[in-house]
Protein backbone atom coordinates (compact mmCIF):
# COMPACT_ATOMS: atom_id res chain seq x y z
CA UNK A 1 0.00 0.00 0.00
CA UNK A 2 1.01 3.44 -0.65
CA UNK A 3 0.35 6.39 2.23
CA UNK A 4 0.37 10.07 2.73
CA UNK A 5 1.10 10.78 6.23
CA UNK A 6 0.58 14.46 7.03
CA UNK A 7 1.79 15.22 10.24
CA UNK A 8 3.65 18.70 12.07
CA UNK A 9 5.39 17.39 14.41
CA UNK A 10 8.90 16.41 13.11
CA UNK A 11 9.91 13.69 15.00
CA UNK A 12 6.61 11.95 15.17
CA UNK A 13 6.58 12.07 11.58
CA UNK A 14 9.75 10.51 11.02
CA UNK A 15 8.68 7.65 13.87
CA UNK A 16 5.54 6.90 12.37
CA UNK A 17 7.20 6.65 8.99
CA UNK A 18 9.90 4.50 9.40
CA UNK A 19 7.14 2.33 11.12
CA UNK A 20 5.17 1.81 8.40
CA UNK A 21 7.64 1.45 6.06
CA UNK A 22 9.19 -1.40 8.33
CA UNK A 23 6.03 -2.89 7.56
CA UNK A 24 6.50 -3.31 3.64
CA UNK A 25 4.37 0.09 3.06
CA UNK A 26 5.43 3.15 1.13
CA UNK A 27 4.76 6.51 2.60
CA UNK A 28 5.16 10.25 1.26
CA UNK A 29 5.48 12.67 4.72
CA UNK A 30 4.33 15.99 4.26
CA UNK A 31 3.90 18.31 7.53
CA UNK A 32 0.76 20.72 6.47
CA UNK A 33 -2.75 20.01 5.43
CA UNK A 34 -1.89 22.15 2.32
CA UNK A 35 1.03 20.16 1.36
CA UNK A 36 -1.69 16.99 2.17
CA UNK A 37 -4.06 18.37 -0.61
CA UNK A 38 -1.42 19.15 -3.00
CA UNK A 39 0.05 15.63 -2.80
CA UNK A 40 -3.68 14.04 -2.97
CA UNK A 41 -4.32 16.00 -6.39
CA UNK A 42 -1.48 14.56 -8.43
CA UNK A 43 -0.83 11.12 -6.79
CA UNK A 44 -2.72 8.16 -5.89
CA UNK A 45 -2.70 6.54 -2.36
CA UNK A 46 -4.22 3.88 -0.57
CA UNK A 47 -4.48 5.57 2.92
CA UNK A 48 -4.22 9.27 3.99
CA UNK A 49 -3.49 9.90 7.66
CA UNK A 50 -4.13 13.47 8.47
CA UNK A 51 -2.90 15.04 12.11
CA UNK A 52 -5.70 17.54 13.11
CA UNK A 53 -4.10 20.30 14.53
CA UNK A 54 -1.42 21.24 11.60
CA UNK A 55 -0.11 24.54 10.44
CA UNK A 56 -1.50 25.74 7.33
CA UNK A 57 -4.28 24.31 7.01
CA UNK A 58 -5.46 21.76 9.25
CA UNK A 59 -6.17 18.55 9.10
CA UNK A 60 -10.47 19.01 8.84
CA UNK A 61 -10.06 21.56 6.35
CA UNK A 62 -7.33 19.29 4.52
CA UNK A 63 -9.87 16.67 4.55
CA UNK A 64 -12.86 18.68 2.99
CA UNK A 65 -10.66 19.87 0.43
CA UNK A 66 -9.73 16.18 -0.55
CA UNK A 67 -13.37 15.09 -0.28
CA UNK A 68 -14.54 18.16 -2.51
CA UNK A 69 -12.51 16.67 -4.98
CA UNK A 70 -14.27 13.41 -5.32
CA UNK A 71 -11.55 11.39 -3.76
CA UNK A 72 -12.69 8.25 -1.67
CA UNK A 73 -9.39 7.12 -0.22
CA UNK A 74 -9.39 5.95 3.44
CA UNK A 75 -8.54 8.72 5.76
CA UNK A 76 -7.46 8.24 9.35
CA UNK A 77 -7.03 11.28 11.22
CA UNK A 78 -4.73 11.81 14.36
CA UNK A 79 -5.21 13.78 16.83
CA UNK A 80 -4.46 15.12 20.96
CA UNK A 81 -8.07 15.82 21.46
CA UNK A 82 -9.98 13.26 22.70
CA UNK A 83 -13.96 15.14 23.05
CA UNK A 84 -16.24 13.84 21.02
CA UNK A 85 -17.30 17.21 19.12
CA UNK A 86 -13.91 17.03 17.62
CA UNK A 87 -14.03 13.40 16.16
CA UNK A 88 -17.90 13.91 15.32
CA UNK A 89 -16.46 16.99 13.01
CA UNK A 90 -13.95 14.75 11.36
CA UNK A 91 -16.13 12.09 10.76
CA UNK A 92 -19.07 14.46 9.12
CA UNK A 93 -16.12 15.73 6.89
CA UNK A 94 -15.56 12.20 5.60
CA UNK A 95 -12.85 10.44 8.30
CA UNK A 96 -13.27 7.01 8.07
CA UNK A 97 -11.21 5.84 11.26
CA UNK A 98 -9.76 7.69 14.32
CA UNK A 99 -6.36 7.28 16.45
CA UNK A 100 -6.27 9.60 19.50
CA UNK A 101 -2.70 10.67 20.58
CA UNK A 102 -0.50 9.10 21.99
CA UNK A 103 -1.44 6.11 20.13
CA UNK A 104 0.59 2.87 19.55
CA UNK A 105 2.69 2.20 16.58
CA UNK A 106 1.27 -1.34 17.34
CA UNK A 107 -2.52 -0.05 16.68
CA UNK A 108 -1.64 1.96 14.16
CA UNK A 109 -0.30 -0.61 11.94
CA UNK A 110 -2.43 -2.94 13.47
CA UNK A 111 -5.44 -0.96 11.35
CA UNK A 112 -3.15 -0.31 8.53
CA UNK A 113 -3.06 -3.98 7.69
CA UNK A 114 -6.89 -5.04 8.49
CA UNK A 115 -7.45 -1.93 5.84
CA UNK A 116 -5.08 -3.80 3.50
CA UNK A 117 -7.19 -6.94 4.38
CA UNK A 118 -10.33 -5.46 3.59
CA UNK A 119 -8.60 -3.77 0.11
CA UNK A 120 -8.08 -7.06 -1.06
CA UNK A 121 -11.38 -8.76 -0.49
CA UNK A 122 -13.73 -6.24 -1.28
CA UNK A 123 -14.03 -4.13 -5.03
CA UNK A 124 -16.48 -1.99 -6.34
CA UNK A 125 -18.24 -4.58 -9.61
CA UNK A 126 -19.29 -1.15 -11.55
CA UNK A 127 -17.07 2.27 -12.23
CA UNK A 128 -18.00 5.61 -14.20
CA UNK A 129 -15.73 8.10 -15.74
CA UNK A 130 -16.42 10.20 -18.42
CA UNK A 131 -18.22 8.23 -21.35
CA UNK A 132 -16.71 4.84 -20.22
CA UNK A 133 -18.20 2.31 -17.55
CA UNK A 134 -16.39 -1.01 -16.47
CA UNK A 135 -17.91 -4.05 -15.27
CA UNK A 136 -15.26 -5.57 -13.08
CA UNK A 137 -17.28 -9.03 -12.75
CA UNK A 138 -17.91 -9.23 -16.62
CA UNK A 139 -14.94 -7.98 -17.19
CA UNK A 140 -16.68 -5.68 -20.06
CA UNK A 141 -15.78 -2.17 -20.79
CA UNK A 142 -18.80 -0.10 -22.42
CA UNK A 143 -19.46 3.27 -23.95
CA UNK A 144 -20.72 4.04 -27.87
CA UNK A 145 -20.36 0.17 -28.51
CA UNK A 146 -18.70 -2.88 -25.50
CA UNK A 147 -15.71 -5.28 -25.50
CA UNK A 148 -14.45 -7.38 -23.20
CA UNK A 149 -11.08 -7.15 -21.11
CA UNK A 150 -8.89 -9.70 -20.23
CA UNK A 151 -8.18 -9.98 -16.53
CA UNK A 152 -5.11 -7.72 -16.51
CA UNK A 153 -6.27 -5.23 -18.93
CA UNK A 154 -9.84 -5.23 -16.61
CA UNK A 155 -7.42 -4.92 -13.13
CA UNK A 156 -5.25 -1.99 -14.72
CA UNK A 157 -8.41 0.01 -16.10
CA UNK A 158 -9.70 -0.17 -12.55
CA UNK A 159 -7.08 1.04 -10.64
CA UNK A 160 -6.55 4.05 -12.94
CA UNK A 161 -10.34 4.93 -12.80
CA UNK A 162 -10.19 4.60 -8.99
CA UNK A 163 -7.39 7.07 -8.97
CA UNK A 164 -8.56 9.31 -12.50
CA UNK A 165 -6.79 12.31 -13.51
CA UNK A 166 -3.88 11.24 -11.14
CA UNK A 167 -0.33 10.70 -12.25
CA UNK A 168 -0.04 6.90 -11.52
CA UNK A 169 3.93 6.16 -11.89
CA UNK A 170 5.05 2.92 -12.81
CA UNK A 171 6.20 1.29 -10.07
CA UNK A 172 2.64 1.84 -8.14
CA UNK A 173 0.69 0.60 -11.35
CA UNK A 174 2.96 -2.90 -10.57
CA UNK A 175 3.48 -2.58 -6.70
CA UNK A 176 -1.25 -2.44 -7.64
CA UNK A 177 -1.93 -4.65 -10.79
CA UNK A 178 0.98 -7.03 -10.51
CA UNK A 179 1.71 -7.12 -7.13
CA UNK A 180 1.93 -11.51 -6.92
CA UNK A 181 3.80 -11.32 -10.23
CA UNK A 182 7.46 -10.91 -9.53
CA UNK A 183 8.63 -11.45 -12.92
CA UNK A 184 6.66 -8.31 -14.21
CA UNK A 185 8.27 -4.88 -15.13
CA UNK A 186 8.04 -1.58 -17.29
CA UNK A 187 7.74 -3.32 -20.20
CA UNK A 188 4.52 -5.48 -19.14
CA UNK A 189 3.00 -1.91 -17.87
CA UNK A 190 3.13 -0.45 -21.05
CA UNK A 191 2.16 -3.46 -23.40
CA UNK A 192 -1.24 -3.55 -21.43
CA UNK A 193 -1.28 0.56 -20.88
CA UNK A 194 -1.12 -0.12 -25.09
CA UNK A 195 -3.86 -2.57 -25.08
CA UNK A 196 -6.26 -0.50 -23.18
CA UNK A 197 -5.64 2.55 -25.53
CA UNK A 198 -6.27 0.34 -28.53
CA UNK A 199 -9.89 -0.86 -26.47
CA UNK A 200 -11.08 2.40 -25.38
CA UNK A 201 -10.33 3.81 -29.40
CA UNK A 202 -12.20 0.39 -30.73
CA UNK A 203 -15.52 1.68 -28.14
CA UNK A 204 -14.94 5.29 -29.71
CA UNK A 205 -14.47 6.35 -26.18
CA UNK A 206 -12.61 10.03 -25.36
CA UNK A 207 -11.22 8.59 -22.69
CA UNK A 208 -7.47 8.40 -22.86
CA UNK A 209 -4.64 7.05 -21.05
CA UNK A 210 -1.72 9.88 -21.04
CA UNK A 211 1.67 9.19 -20.46
CA UNK A 212 5.28 7.20 -21.70
CA UNK A 213 6.63 4.30 -21.56
CA UNK A 214 8.62 3.68 -17.87
CA UNK A 215 6.96 6.98 -16.91
CA UNK A 216 3.87 7.69 -15.02
CA UNK A 217 0.34 7.79 -16.26
CA UNK A 218 -2.98 9.14 -16.42
CA UNK A 219 -6.30 8.96 -16.95
CA UNK A 220 -8.19 11.81 -18.45
CA UNK A 221 -11.61 12.61 -20.29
Amino acid sequence: MKILLAEDEPQLSRVVKMAIETNGYDVDAVFNGKEAVDKVKSNAYDVIILDIMMPVMDGIEALKEIRAMGDKTYVMMLTAKAEVDDKVTGLESGADDYLTKPFSLKELIARLKSRERRDSDYSVSELQYGDITLNTDEQELISHNSIRLANKETDLLNYLMLNKEKEISTEDILNHVWKNDPDADSEMVWLYVSYLRQKLLNIQSSVKIEGDKGGSFKLIS
